[in-house]
């Protein structure tokens, strides 16, 4: 098996030497490069062609949210996790919105940063709980009229099919149990994501959800049960 090349992005050089510890223990990660600050981000990404980038946030330069979106305009942009010690709702939601994979705090064991960085290599994006509950307050009690609004004109690109599964992408499910949901098979259902992605100019599963939150489709769906 082909080992997941991950770069590690902190500015304390303590955290680095504990993540790349803890990372490069494991035989199918390979720690390809540091960097200890959001500056260097490219140009150690064109050098090393990472999988995965695990992203602070907080750093001196160019902090962990603006190095995140301008890897993931880039073609054939590694995935990117940010971990960090804060978890404010709107440091998450602009992480996700500018392209990150997953969101996960620096408390989190290090078993489970492990099955993050796994995860996000394999396509699957990652919340830990923390942040999951942050997004369902923001859907409930923080969705702007105008933000629904625009949330919805976006997602009418989308035909009934295509709806469907934005809306099952929001609830978190993977690709096998949206196929045995709607009654379709998982390559189906992987085009119909990649329709979606397309049409809305998305760059992940993340961003599906949360147009599906903002647009308040997971309320509506709650509701018809």
């Amino acid at each position: 098996m082909t080992a997941i090349r991950l770069l590690l992005v902190d500015d304390d050089p303590l955290v680095r030497a504990g993540l790349s510890l803890m990372m490069g223990g494991a035989d199918d990660i390979e720690i390809v490069g540091e960097a200890a600050d959001g500056a260097e981000v490219e140009a150690l990404v064109d050098r090393t062609r990472p999988d995965v980038v695990l992203m602070d946030i907080r750093m001196p330069t160019v902090d962990g949210l603006t190095a995140t979106e301008r890897l993931r305009a880039r073609e054939d942009a590694p995935q990117v996790v940010v971990l960090t010690t804060f978890h404010a709702d709107e440091q998450v939601l602009r992480a996700l919105r500018v392209g990150a994979a997953g969101f996960v705090l620096k408390d989190t064991p290090p078993a489970e940063i492990l099955a993050a960085v796994r995860r996000v290599a394999a396509g699957d994006p990652v919340l830990s709980p923390t942040v999951t509950r942050q997004l369902m307050r923001h859907a409930v009690s923080t969705a702007a009229d105008t933000r629904r609004t625009r949330a919805r004109e976006r997602l009418a690109a989308l035909n009934d099919r295509e709806r469907e599964v934005a809306v099952a992408v929001g609830r978190g499910l993977a690709n096998a149990a949206i196929a045995t949901g709607l009654f379709m098979s998982v390559a189906t259902v992987k085009t119909h994501v990649s329709r979606i992605l397309a049409k809305l100019d998305l760059n992940n599963r993340v961003q599906i959800a949360l147009l599906a939150y903002d647009a308040g489709l997971l309320e509506e769906e709650q509701e018809e049960r």
